[in-house]
């Protein structure tokens, strides 16, 4: 079954001003081949009409995080510690009736593949209006015209007719707008949005994101943008975390983490990004090796069995037998020091970057 735990140095509930406040997270899966490190000591907070955007490769702890934040784990295999404060309210001692109170009402999800998120047996308009209904008590009646309204408001056309069509009648772009339109329905406090533009056209794709900024000036939401696409939080969010192995590696405002990147892994992600500048037949720069293993995370810097720069750290184990700490506010866990790594993005990083 879950456990829950409290760690006894963990700030206590509302210590934190910030909206979202997120303190040590650790989220374990028990598997048949050992348990899963999923999440490893995460903390970040989140402040009402911003946006944090989440990167990182497959595997890295995003979607876990946010799953977590918003109770949605298997809790006959799932270990969780730390603390998650959401407006005063802590979520992970809450229980399951509570959380239901805080779905879809205070905070809620966009999917990463609407098709299967939404159901196939109901109509669009039904889906959307369910939430609805549950958190106000509304009628059938106005639940549907609330339907129609988010429809029209994310941009479907003929809202009317369509909100008795099924989610296979539309299109991707559509069915992400319908997705867009469930999760705001009740005004949410809080918005997840999971890879919101994967799987869709460039053109769809700018809509989409166009259309989520709109609604969080209208709405007044706080946005997690999790993604592993570094144009997106680019265009959508005010601040980034870096994740890697079920661990924030750096974090600051998106200008300053893309303008002046701190960490290898940051600088790796940079540099695999294909240029429009660049020669069509240059090759990309792949971050050498793959991610690790979770249920066997390497000990230190989980990033150091792939870290080409791991030589000029003072100590020649000092990566492999110490884990960097990430400092509070703007900066990167590595042991490289800060000439160093100002050196090493000026000269080897930025001209790779174009």
């Amino acid at each position: 079954m879950t456990t829950l735990t409290k760690p006894e140095d963990a700030p206590a509930a509302g210590a934190s001003d910030a909206f979202l406040s997120v303190r040590d997270l650790h989220v374990r899966f028990a598997t048949e081949d050992g348990v899963v490190k999923a999440v490893d000591g995460l903390s970040f907070d989140l402040e009402r009409g911003t946006t944090l955007g989440i990167v990182g490769e497959s595997g890295s702890g995003k979607s876990v995080t946010n799953l977590t934040i918003l109770g949605l784990h298997n809790p006959l295999s799932t270990t969780i510690e730390g603390e998650i404060v959401l407006d005063g309210k802590e979520l992970i001692t809450a229980t399951e009736p509570e959380l239901e109170k805080l779905r879809g009402n205070k905070m809620a999800m966009i999917f990463q593949d609407a098709l299967t998120a939404l159901s196939p047996y109901h109509s669009v308009g039904r889906q959307i209006g369910e939430p609805f209904r549950k958190h106000t008590g509304a009628s059938k009646k106005e639940a549907r015209e609330r339907a129609i309204e988010m429809l029209e408001k994310v941009g479907i056309p003929h809202a009317k007719r369509r909100v008795d069509d099924y989610p296979h009648q539309f299109s991707g772009g559509m069915r992400q707008r319908a997705m867009i339109a469930m999760s705001l329905v009740c005004n949410p406090d809080l918005l997840i949005a999971d890879e919101p533009t994967t799987a869709l056209d460039v053109t769809v794709q700018a809509q989409i994101l166009d259309l989520l900024k709109d609604l969080q000036q209208e709405f007044g939401s706080a946005i997690i943008m999790i993604t592993h696409d570094l144009g997106v939080v680019a265009n959508m969010a005010d601040d980034l975390l870096v994740m890697y192995a079920g661990r924030a590696v750096e974090r600051g405002t998106v200008r300053e983490v893309l303008k002046t990147p701190q960490h290898p892994y940051t600088w790796g992600l940079l540099a695999s990004m294909p240029r429009l500048t660049a020669d069509v037949d240059e090759p990309l720069t792949p971050i050498p090796g793959a991610p690790p293993s979770l249920l066997n995370p390497p000990s230190g810097c989980p990033f150091h069995p792939r870290c080409t720069f791991r030589n000029e750290v003072e100590g020649a184990d000092r990566c492999v037998d110490i884990r960097p700490e990430l400092p509070t506010g703007r900066g990167s866990a590595c042991h490289l020091t800060s000439d160093q790594k100002s050196r090493i993005f000026t000269e080897t990083i930025r001209p790779r970057l174009g």
